[in-house]
């Protein structure tokens, strides 16, 4: 008895220690990050026969609106796929010291969203009101001085992504943070958005329960 729980212990160790297959990179097998306060590991899905199936496995939609964009949408705003976000997430989000946003609706963001992001829709951005923009900036950790202009010195680094390479609404969100004066060096945009980060298998979190059709 006492070999066979060994045994089990020895397995149960091994498999604790979790041989990755499909790693992020051949260094990085998984990440761990908060979410809402809730822990989630950022890994890919190991299933190497998995294919997306949902509304992200479409290739071809309607231009315009959904247009294929420049690699660089602004002068000083910095474009970045999956290990630098990864990274970003890690080192910046999880510290405490940058924001991951997703830019669409939230009828969209609370469905499926990348690990540790919060909602910023581009809609806010457009709001042509000082008020508007002046809370925006303080929840970005601006300081609005008594002339009404910002003090960013403390404001958070922001990722910014939307839906995928197609979809418009991160674009307008960094270039109007950006108009409306906040920094670019401290803005990047992921521009393979939630469709390429699905297509690699990486972690999604859902922020609402999706009730069963009948």
């Amino acid at each position: 008895m006492k070999k066979i729980l060994l045994a089990i212990g020895v397995l149960s160790s091994l498999l604790s220690a979790e041989d990755i297959l499909v790693k992020i990179t051949q260094d990085i097998p998984k990440v761990k990050i908060d979410d809402s306060g809730v822990d989630v590991i950022i890994k890919r899905i190991q299933d190497t026969g998995n294919r997306l199936t949902d509304d992200f496995a479409k290739t071809s939609r309607i231009c315009p609106p959904h247009c294929i964009p420049k690699v660089k949408i602004e002068d000083g705003i910095k474009t970045i796929a999956e290990l630098e976000l990864i990274d970003f997430i890690k080192n910046k989000v999880y510290k405490k010291k940058g924001i991951l946003v997703d830019a669409r609706l939230k009828e969209f963001y609370v469905l499926e969203t990348i690990p540790g992001a919060i909602n910023i829709p581009f809609t806010i951005s457009q709001v042509k009101s000082k008020k508007v923009t002046d809370s925006l900036f303080k929840a970005l950790g601006a300081i609005v001085k008594p002339d009404g202009s910002y003090d960013f010195t403390n404001a958070k680094d922001l990722a910014i992504f939307c839906s995928g390479l197609w979809c418009s609404a991160s674009v307008k969100l960094a270039k109007n943070l950006a108009d409306k004066g906040y920094p670019k060096n401290k803005i990047v945009w992921y521009r393979g958005g939630l469709q390429a980060w699905k297509l690699l298998g990486l972690t999604t979190v859902v922020h609402k329960a999706i009730k069963a059709s009948n």
